[in-house]
C-alpha cells in the first residue's frame, strides 16, 4: 500500500535529526545447530550497552520467504514499496557512478568471473581482484569492444570484481534475463528477452558476453563476465517531496549511492578505498548541521557473508562496534541500526531471514532485549515489522509527522 499521499499531508518540520545505519547483510545463521550467529559470536560492548537503552525488533524487508536484493531491501527501508518502485541493478550502478546514463539507454551490472576450460563458472567474482586491476581490464574491453552491431557499448569500473556496461542505441528494451547463474559449476546463462521490445537487447548481451570471453581468453582469472539487472533510468518521488526531509547519503559503493540518489538524497563524497569507515565518520561529522536525515552504509558485513567467511563477518561487526561511540557522540535524536537483508556465511548468499532492528529515540517503551542479535530482537517491544514500516516510526519519533485524522 502506497502511503505517500498520506505522508505528504502529515509532514511536519522539526529540528530533530534522524540517522539510519545500515549494516549490509548483517543477519546470519549458526554454522552448527545450536551455535551462535555472527552477531551472537561478535564481542560488541558498545552495541550491547546501546541495546539496553533502546527498543529492538525484527524486520522482514520485503515479504516473508522472499530473499531481497539490496535494491528492494534498501527501498523498503526508505519507505518505498519494493513491489511498486522497481529498479534494476544496472541503473543503480549507473546512477551511483554518475556516468552518462540517458533516457533509452540500458545499463547492466557485471561481475568479472573465472570460467573453466569447459565454460563453467569457477568463481563468480574472479578472486575479488583489486579495483586497479578492474580498471585495467575495463580499459582493455573498451578499446576492443566499442560497439556490438549498431549499439555503442560503454564499460565502467565499479569496484573489485564489479563493473558496469551501458548500451546506447535504437530499439533497446530492458526486459532481459540475467546471465549470472548465481552459483559455480554452471555455465553463464543465455540472456532471454521477456518482451518483444527487448529482443534486440538480449541478442546484443549474448554477443557481448561471447566477445568479452574472446578478448579476455588469455587473462589468468578475469576471463568472463556475468550480467544482471538490465534496466533503464527510472524516476521516483523524492524523500523531500514525500517526507519533507533534507536527506544525505554516506556510502562507498556505487550501487548504494545510486539507490540514495534515486530517492533524492544528496550523496556526500567519501575519501578512501573499500568501506572507508573513518572517511564516512569524518563526512558525517562535517555535514551534521546541514541535513535532518542521514543514511550511513557499511558494506563489508555482506561481502564477508557472501564469501562464507564467518570469522571475517564477526570481525566486521566488531569493527563497527568500535566506531559506535563516535556516532553516538553526535547525539542523533533518532538512531536506527539494521540491515537491508541477511547474508549468512553458512549460505554464502542473501537469505529470506528477518534482520534485527535497534531503535534509540524519545518516547520508547523499555523491553527485555539486551543485545543487538537475532534472538534478542525477538524479545523487543518493536515486534516484527515489515521493512516499509520503519520510516514512519523514524519520522514519528523525530516529531516529523502530524496526527492522522480527526
Amino acid at each position: 500500500m502506497d502511503l505517500f499521499a498520506v505522508f505528504k499531508e502529515l509532514q511536519q518540520k522539526s529540528d530533530t535529526k534522524i540517522l539510519l545505519v545500515v549494516l549490509d547483510g548483517v543477519g546470519g545463521l549458526p554454522l552448527e545447530p545450536g551455535g551462535p550467529t555472527e552477531l551472537e559470536a561478535a564481542r560488541t560492548p558498545n552495541l550491547d550497552r546501546l541495546a539496553g537503552e533502546s527498543a529492538l525488533g525484527l524486520l522482514t524487508l520485503v515479504y516473508p520467504g522472499l530473499t531481497p536484493g539490496s535494491g528492494p531491501g534498501h527501498l523498503a527501508l526508505f519507505g518505498y514499496d519494493p513491489f511498486r518502485y522497481l529498479v534494476g541493478r544496472g541503473a543503480l550502478s549507473a546512477l551511483g557512478l554518475g556516468v552518462d546514463f540517458r533516457d533509452g539507454d540500458v545499463a547492466l551490472r557485471g561481475n568479472f568471473a573465472t570460467l573453466g576450460p569447459d565454460g563453467q563458472v569457477l568463481d563468480r567474482r574472479a578472486g575479488r581482484p583489486s579495483t586497479e586491476e578492474n580498471r585495467r581490464v575495463v580499459a582493455k574491453l573498451q578499446e576492443a569492444i566499442p560497439r556490438i552491431e549498431d549499439v555503442a557499448v560503454y564499460f565502467y569500473t565499479e569496484s573489485e570484481h564489479r563493473f558496469l556496461v551501458v548500451l546506447r542505441g535504437e530499439g533497446l528494451g530492458d526486459g532481459v534475463t540475467d546471465t549470472d547463474p548465481q552459483k559455480t559449476g554452471l555455465p553463464p546463462l543465455e540472456a532471454k528477452a521477456l518482451d518483444e521490445a527487448s529482443r534486440k537487447t538480449a541478442r546484443v548481451v549474448n554477443l557481448l558476453s561471447a566477445r568479452i570471453r574472446e578478448v579476455l581468453r588469455d587473462e589468468p582469472k578475469i576471463n568472463g563476465a556475468l550480467f544482471r539487472g538490465a534496466s533503464r533510468r527510472p524516476s521516483f518521488p523524492s524523500m523531500a517531496e514525500v517526507y519533507g526531509v533534507r536527506a544525505a547519503a554516506i556510502a562507498s559503493y556505487p550501487m548504494y549511492k545510486g539507490l540514495a540518489s534515486l530517492v533524492g538524497m544528496e550523496v556526500l563524497p567519501v575519501e578512501g578505498e573499500g568501506d572507508a569507515h573513518e572517511g564516512k565518520l569524518k563526512v558525517l561529522r562535517e555535514n551534521w548541521e546541514g541535513y535532518d536525515f542521514f543514511y550511513l552504509h557499511f558494506k563489508k558485513t555482506d561481502a564477508k557473508g557472501e564469501d562464507g567467511d564467518f570469522p571475517g563477518k564477526v570481525a566486521e561487526i566488531e569493527r563497527f562496534d568500535a566506531l559506535l561511540p563516535e556516532i553516538l557522540a553526535l547525539k542523533p535524536d533518532v538512531l536506527a541500526i539494521t540491515g537491508d537483508h541477511s547474508t549468512p556465511a553458512l549460505l554464502r548468499a542473501h537469505s529470506w531471514h528477518p534482520v534485527p532492528l535497534l531503535l534509540k529515540a524519545p518516547y520508547l517503551r523499555r523491553d527485555a532485549a539486551q543485545r543487538f542479535t537475532e534472538s534478542e530482537a525477538t524479545k523487543g517491544s518493536l515486534g516484527h515489522l515489515r521493512g516499509m514500516e520503519l520510516m514512519p516510526l523514524l519520522l514519528a519519533h523525530a516529531g516529523k509527522l502530524l496526527k492522522y485524522g480527526a
